[in-house]
């Protein structure tokens, strides 16, 4: 409250700072007489009462001149307050009326060249109008006695209050020296005791101006008085709280005593933040659709945290589970698009194909639409990469109208992730599956578990595990996660599983989900997905319009073959996306208006051909036969080649094969040995020569029984010295009595050799039920052959 208690008495013209002694200077103002027209002084953040001696750093011009004339004249000045701090050069609208005229004591050049005045304020004045602006403020005034009221003891006991609050403020403050209360007891004027204490109380300018302002001195002291009691209670509830608190604290514990006191403080003062961040869950959950087991747990943990302490790590904890009960939409959903015509619609636009997804979605809406409530259902879209898989799960929600969240499960190792962490642990959360709901906004939206073959599992648990009952249509609608400590429906979310193989996905987990196999693109597909969504796209992303870049289907079909290799679409993208730059290149240069991609433009704008058909055949070399492989990434072909060298009958396996691929080659070479002469082989040149059974690309791994015919062709075809029929693929399974066994990932295998340029596929009998199911469309070009034993296959192949 009190900056500091400068008492002065006997003030002459040539004092320095004067010494701190009682003022009493009654008689001297009432024989004084002073100037109407006087130099004017601006204050920035104070107010000048009569009687008090105020030290001011003076820093404008106009103000210095008005010192210095003031200083060298009569050392009378009018000091007048602002009403905007900010304004540099203010007028007589910008001032306060009413101000303190006073004397320079002393003028002071301070070493940093500012000026410092000190000014003794002497009467009130009031500002008529003011005759000067430049080269400083002169202004006409009119002096103001303070009136006196006529009733002496009312006006006695005010100043005997004043001093005994002042001196308890003094008491309680330990930053005001004691010596303070003895030079308060020494000032016999009534009149400077408040003026006194109304400067240095803690105030603004705007409420220092009104006590100013008051003419009738006791009305002034009665105003003094209220600001010291509030001022005093302030003390003393900061005296009560280090009271309360100083036993219980150590120095390391500073921070937390002043979180105490500031939050005491404000207890008192009804202003807790604490309290008003608890009162708004409140009012939140009062509207909130939920649970009632949730809605009693909320409150159950809500009424806990009224009563602790906010310091206390607990305290946040609690804060943030309840917040979290109150995010999550447990009893909120969108409405379904029943319209299955525009939902079909809505999928076909989007992609391509993909009719078996398509049509288990409508199902499923039309079951709803007739039903109005139905269990979701949990779908596993298992395919190579780049087939829309995960994008397809976006096209969905879009269709319904549902909102739309991804959760990407590859590389996944923690179970936590998925149940969460219990609140007992720092830093805890929920798992992500809540995690997602929260982002969501609704408790039926479209969830997409991406990668859900790529789970890992280690010493934290088994995540694959974890979500067992979240994709079990039996269990989720009582889904527990171990931070909300609650049952959460999950029955009503659309999950959709993607993956690349399911042989890395536990059975348990695979029986809980509807199987749909989305097998690779054939060329045709491609073309179209590229003409329709494609092309479209990337040339929007590169600022290119329709009439400026033209690519035809024979150009999309070149780049398809010659510079991919893939299930998908995913490189076709990236070749185009490279097409394109090459376009806007040429036109952001003003080189060309419009660009007509050509056949033999491609090689200048995407480089040499990546890809043969060629490659091997038209080989007629002996030994060299093709097979088919399924990968993760969809189907391939696969060269297998067989030579002999002069030897004892060594066979040799090189390329990364797999020990399945090697009793493959084992079982075939021991076929061809016991049924040497059915097929035409002398006996010695197994015994005389070595046979070396290479599979080109020996930096892949492969594995798998599917090249079985393939192998016997190529060591028959090397024995015989008799090539391999051109532009023929097979695959199959052989055993040692010479039977041909089926095999999977037949789609995929007839697209690779379509891409690869073959004209005839030799599959197991068992087969032709899978060829049947691949769009005729695809298969047009190719002719198929069945057989069931080794027999047929060689009679076939071997030309």
């Amino acid at each position: 409250m009190l900056k500091e208690l400068l008492l002065l008495e006997n003030l002459t013209d040539d004092a320095d700072f004067p010494p701190i002694i009682t003022l009493n200077d009654d008689a001297e103002e009432g024989d004084v007489t002073y100037p109407d027209v006087l130099p004017i002084l601006a204050l920035k953040n104070t107010v000048l009462y009569p009687g008090v001696v105020l030290p001011i750093t003076i820093g404008r011009d106009k103000s210095i001149k008005a010192v210095r004339e003031a200083y060298n004249d009569s050392r009378l000045i009018a000091v007048l307050s602002q009403r905007d701090l900010d304004n540099e050069n203010p007028t007589q609208n910008d001032l306060f009326s009413i101000g303190t005229v006073a004397k320079i004591i002393k003028m002071i050049k301070m070493p940093d060249g500012s000026t410092t005045a000190i000014l003794h304020g002497k009467i009130r004045c009031s500002l008529n109008s003011i005759e000067q602006y430049d080269p400083f403020l002169r202004g006409i005034l009119e002096m103001i006695e303070d009136q006196k009221d006529p009733n002496s003891l009312e006006f006695d006991a005010i100043i005997s209050s004043i001093r005994d609050k002042s001196a308890k403020i003094i008491e309680l403050s330990p930053q005001i020296p004691s010596e303070a209360a003895a030079m308060l007891a020494n000032m016999n004027n009534p009149s400077f005791l408040i003026n006194f204490i109304a400067s240095n109380l803690n105030l603004n300018v705007a409420e220092k101006q009104e006590m100013l302002e008051m003419t009738v001195l006791s009305e002034r002291g009665k105003r003094v008085l209220k600001h010291l009691d509030a001022q005093l209670q302030l003390v003393e509830l900061r005296s009560k709280i280090e009271n309360k608190v100083r036993s219980d604290i150590e120095k390391q514990q500073r921070d937390y005593f002043l979180n105490q006191q500031l939050k005491t403080i404000q207890e008192e003062l009804g202003e807790s933040p604490q309290q008003a961040e608890v009162n708004e869950l409140a009012q939140r959950a009062q509207s909130k659709k939920w649970p009632n087991a949730t809605k009693e747990q909320f409150f159950k943990e809500l009424n806990k945290v009224k009563r602790m302490n906010p310091q206390v790590a607990e305290y946040s904890v609690t804060l943030n589970y309840l917040e979290m009960l109150l995010d999550l939409p447990w009893h909120t959903f969108t409405k379904d698009n029943f319209d299955l015509r525009r939902v079909r619609k809505v999928l076909d636009k989007d992609h391509y194909g993909l009719e078996e997804v398509k049509e288990r979605i409508i199902e499923h809406l039309a079951v709803l639409k007739l039903k109005g409530d139905m269990k979701a259902p949990i779908v596993c879209l298992v395919g190579p990469p780049g087939v829309g898989k995960t994008s397809l799960g976006k096209s969905v929600a879009r269709a319904l109208k549902r909102n739309f969240v991804r959760m990407s499960l590859g590389g996944l190792h923690d179970e936590s992730e998925i149940r969460g962490h219990r609140k007992t642990y720092i830093g805890a959360m929920p798992g992500r599956i809540i995690k997602s709901l929260k982002k969501a906004g609704s408790s039926n939206p479209v969830f997409i578990l991406d990668e859900i073959d790529k789970i890992g599992k280690d010493f934290r648990g088994d995540p694959s595990s974890a979500l067992l009952e979240v994709l079990d249509p039996e269990q989720n609608e009582t889904f527990y996660d171990n931070y909300l400590e609650l049952e959460y429906d999950l029955s009503k979310v659309m999950f959709i599983a993607t993956a690349n193989s399911l042989s890395t996905v536990q059975p348990a987990l695979l029986d809980r989900m509807e199987i749909i196999q989305i097998s690779g693109y054939s060329t045709e597909e491609k073309v179209r997905i590229a003409l329709k969504h494609l092309i479209p796209q990337q040339r929007t992303e590169h600022g290119l319009k329709s009439p400026q870049i033209s690519l035809t289907k024979s150009v999309v079909e070149k780049i398809i073959q010659d510079y991919t290799r893939e299930s998908g679409v995913r490189s076709l993208n990236r070749r185009i996306a490279g097409v394109m730059r090459h376009a806007a290149k040429q036109i952001a240069m003003d080189e060309v208006s419009k660009v007509n991609v050509k056949k033999e433009d491609l090689t200048e704008i995407l480089g040499p051909s990546k890809f043969s058909k060629d490659k091997y055949l038209k080989l007629k070399t002996p030994g060299v036969a093709v097979g088919l492989a399924w990968t993760q990434v969809g189907g391939d072909v696969l060269y297998i080649e067989a030579s002999l060298s002069k030897g004892k009958g060594k066979l040799t396996l090189t390329g990364n094969l797999g020990e399945v691929m090697k009793e493959s080659a084992t079982t075939a070479l021991s076929y061809l040995k016991s049924h040497a002469e059915e097929i035409g082989v002398d006996h010695t040149l197994f015994e005389e020569y070595d046979l070396h059974v290479h599979v080109p690309e020996g930096a892949i791994p492969k594995d798998g029984p599917s090249a079985g015919i393939t192998m016997l062709t190529a060591m028959t075809s090397a024995f015989m010295k008799k090539p391999v029929r051109p532009y023929l693929a097979m695959t199959g399974e052989i055993t040692l009595r010479g039977q041909v066994l089926p095999v999977g990932g037949i789609k995929e295998k007839v697209l690779a050799a379509k891409r690869s340029g073959m004209k005839t596929i030799m599959l197991c009998a068992e087969n032709e039920k899978n060829v049947s199911q691949i769009p005729e469309d695809f298969i047009k070009d190719i002719s198929f052959v069945y057989v069931d034993k080794m027999q047929d296959v060689l009679e076939t192949a071997i030309a």
